[in-house]
């Protein structure tokens, strides 16, 4: 192999490498957002069951009026 062949192989790795640890980094924060989107789904979920829910969606009206 010439040098730089070797060279632009190296480089490539290395971007390979760096590349395979963004990926991994953004799979852990993934993982941890659909966690909490999943407890607020759940929270919400009982909030509504339990009609406490004061969140207007739309045109609804609150339960006061």
């Amino acid at each position: 192999m010439s040098v730089e062949i070797e060279e632009r192989l190296a480089h490539l790795e290395r971007v390979v490498d760096d590349l395979s640890d963004v990926v991994a980094k953004q799979a852990e924060e993934i993982a941890v957002l659909t966690r909490r989107a999943a407890m607020l789904m759940q929270r919400e979920a009982m909030r509504e069951a339990e009609g406490t829910g004061g969140v207007v969606i739309g045109n609804e009206r609150p339960p006061h009026y």
